[in-house]
């Protein structure tokens, strides 16, 4: 594969940067400050890397003009040093290409249509009714159900599912073992036996929507699931019927969303955190990790719920005394109503 080489001024032209030191000084990668090498990018984006600035090997950093002083190497000044590395990750990416064009071994049923652009990869199957628009990518074994739609500029790993009668938007990323539109979690039970419901809606996603691997999202059980423009989904998320994410909303990974639940837009639920069905987060709240989200939540802000950890003889101790909550309370009760009856003038320690 060929190497891919910059000058230290092409990447400050492409990032607005200032520039300081060489122009002409190669760049052929990026990484961490403490693993980087002549020739390799860095940046300090988090102050706790800060003691690794005196003896990294890099060729050059990405630093605020405050990071920058006192750092004697060569450095292009950016106000967001992470965000200027995200951008310039995509000139070092060595994904393979796909190739425009249906393999051999695909199956493309004779009414879909898939744009000359497309490519479509080996044993994939392509249902009845599908659309595949320009510059689209169905890696290798995945399956597109029938009248399911990819917008121009999506980008399929190898072993996705998309079920029948799923809409994705443009320039969408969905990894490998993610399933859209599989059937919701949808039954009626009578005297004890569990019938099920027919999920008759789709799932509906958004522009510039990236999906995790191994994430699902469930169809609707009457309307579409609704994923919005830029949501980002991590590996392993559960999204059942009927939910709703609003734009730009983030999710880490091993998150479980309840059915009929609605989450707003620009909100950030870390790892790990579940949410019960049919209740509504509203825009700009961020829910920490492990988190149990038990009912809707009405104002911005920050949400935790949980204990933290601590050393095991001491989270023991803690235990033990929430176990007595309790009786503490009905005790600190009693005390209360004597004191009211001390202070009234009327003794009540034999009332219970």
């Amino acid at each position: 594969m060929t190497a891919i080489v910059f000058t230290l001024g092409d990447l400050a032209e492409r990032l607005g940067a200032t520039l300081r030191g060489a122009a002409d000084k190669p760049i052929s990668g990026l990484a961490t400050l403490q693993e980087a090498g002549p020739g390799e990018l860095s940046f300090l984006a988090n102050p706790q890397y800060r003691k690794y600035l005196a003896q990294t090997q890099a060729a050059a950093l990405l630093l605020t003009p405050a990071d920058a002083d006192g750092y004697e190497g060569d450095a292009l000044l950016v106000a967001n040093p992470y965000l200027a590395y995200a951008q310039l990750s995509h000139l070092f990416d060595r994904k393979p290409q796909a190739v425009p064009g249906v393999h051999p071994t695909a199956v493309v049923a004779a009414d879909a249509l898939v744009d000359a652009s497309a490519s479509i990869g080996a044993y994939a199957v392509i249902e009845a009714g599908a659309r595949i628009a320009a510059g689209v990518t169905v890696g290798a074994h995945c399956f597109v159900g029938a009248r399911s739609e990819i917008g121009e500029g999506g980008w399929l790993a190898p072993r996705v599912t998309l079920y029948h009668d799923v809409r994705i938007g443009k320039r969408v990323v969905i990894q490998s073992g993610a399933v859209i539109g599989g059937e919701g979690f949808g039954f009626a039970n009578e005297k004890g036996i569990w019938q099920k419901i027919a999920q008759i809606g789709g799932v509906t996603i958004g522009d510039d929507v990236e999906i995790g691997a191994n994430t699902t999202i469930d169809r609707g059980a009457l309307a579409d699931t609704r994923i919005g423009d830029g949501v980002k989904l991590d590996n392993q998320i559960m999204i059942a019927h009927n939910v709703q994410v609003g734009d730009h909303t983030a999710m880490a990974a091993c998150v479980g969303i309840s059915g009929s639940t609605k989450i707003g837009r620009h909100c950030m639920i870390a790892g790990g955190v579940g949410m019960v069905g049919h209740i509504e987060v509203c825009d700009n709240v961020f829910v920490t990790g492990m988190t149990m989200v038990t009912r809707s939540i009405s104002e911005p802000g920050a949400y935790s719920s949980g204990t933290a950890m601590q050393p095991a003889a001491e989270w023991k101790k803690s235990v033990a005394r929430i176990r007595q909550l309790d009786d503490m309370a009905r005790r600190l009760q009693q005390l209360e109503k004597q004191l009211a009856a001390v202070t009234s003038g009327r003794d009540t320690s034999s009332d219970a």
